[in-house]
């Protein structure tokens, strides 16, 4: 079967998102790193947990939030046991689970962290784009996103 290779417009375009998502997400996380000695999966763990009711959410929960496998979240969350950030309680209504809570040393890393995150994402990414832009990126970003819930969701 012939593969159905992009147009010269279809190949412009997905490379061009491609190369988009490595340099800012990558920029991004460096200077994360870089201003506040944490890294993007530190950050993306503290930013869920941070906003779940009562800074406490159910691990599977949290898998889900940030589309990681178990044994990805699992490593990630010990090591930042290990650095006081979250810590693991026992699910009150099921033995099997547990939750992540947010500590005092998580609390203030991200309450450190965010702000210059914030202002590298705005310079870096919101600030250049139109108003008529980002309407449009958001409705391909929701486009987009139904498709994979619908027709590749995550077990």
């Amino acid at each position: 079967m012939e593969p159905n290779w992009l147009s010269k417009e279809e190949e412009k375009a997905w490379r061009g998102f491609v190369a988009l998502r490595i340099g800012l997400v990558g920029h991004l996380a460096r200077q994360l790193a870089q201003d506040s000695g944490i890294t993007e999966a530190e950050f993306e763990v503290l930013v869920v947990v941070s906003e779940a009711p009562g800074q406490r959410i159910r691990s599977r929960d949290l898998g889900k939030a940030l589309n990681w496998e178990r044994s990805r979240l699992s490593h990630q969350i010990t090591r930042m046991e290990e650095r006081g950030m979250v810590a693991r309680e026992q699910c009150e209504n099921d033995a099997r689970g547990f939750d992540v809570l947010l500590t005092k040393v998580g609390l203030k890393a991200i309450q450190a962290a965010a702000p210059a995150h914030l202002e590298g994402v705005r310079h870096c990414f919101i600030d250049l784009l139109t108003p008529a832009q980002m309407k449009t990126l958001s409705s391909i970003a929701e486009v987009v996103t139904e498709h994979l819930k619908k027709e590749h969701p995550q077990d």
